[in-house]
């Protein structure tokens, strides 16, 4: 994972986050489990992401990024959703060529271009859908809007569940969320106090 410290320490002190929705210009989908036309696949794109914010009960970022206000804006996601090609998505195997280290997720998310007034934003970057191994793989970043500097990026390895191809992957959002309210949270605050404390301790 990556995280800066400074950027973090002054994102906790926020008291907004701005939503940009979830990301699949990078990812690969397995032709098992995914074998479908283009329009098909903006479906389940356009579908996960609306979910985020239709049923903000169920996915609330809010609690899990512990800020009390919440600000949603889909369009840049949507617009790069909508771009991607069907022969780009898929593939037969996810293979070591598929996955993203985090410098290449910071230069990714350096290239975009998001304004607003909320000065963080937090978008999920779907880096596959793997059939043949039920496993998912997504990054989280926190960026800071206007600069699109990266705060912190980590990526989380899912299995999916449910019934329906929408349910089943749509699993690992909500799964996601919680893992960060219950501990990923809480362990990224520690890793800053942490490094924050050996900094300080090697000046003196």
């Amino acid at each position: 994972m990556y995280l800066d410290e400074d950027l973090f320490i002054d994102f906790l002190n926020q008291r907004e986050i701005l939503w940009t929705g979830i990301n699949f210009t990078l990812a690969k989908l397995t032709k098992k489990g995914f074998e479908y036309p283009q329009d098909v696949l903006q479906y389940y794109f356009n579908g996960w992401n609306t979910s985020t914010i239709n049923n903000q009960k169920k996915y609330d970022i809010r609690l899990s990024f512990q800020k009390p206000i919440m600000h949603y804006d889909l369009s840049l996601v949507t617009k790069l959703n909508k771009s991607t090609k069907v022969s780009n998505l898929l593939t037969d195997v996810i293979s070591h060529q598929d996955i993203h280290n985090e410098d290449q997720i910071r230069d990714y998310i350096s290239s975009l271009s998001i304004q607003s007034e909320v000065p963080y934003g937090l978008t999920f970057l779907v880096e596959y859908f793997d059939s043949n191994s039920k496993r998912a793989s997504i990054w989280v970043v926190i960026f800071k809007t206007g600069t699109m500097e990266t705060v912190l990026t980590e990526n989380f390895l899912l299995k999916p569940s449910g019934f329906g191809t929408s349910n089943y992957w749509g699993r690992t959002f909500y799964d996601i969320l919680f893992e960060i309210k219950t501990s990923a949270f809480l362990r990224w605050k520690n890793l800053v106090q942490q490094r924050i404390s050996e900094q300080s301790g090697q000046g003196h």
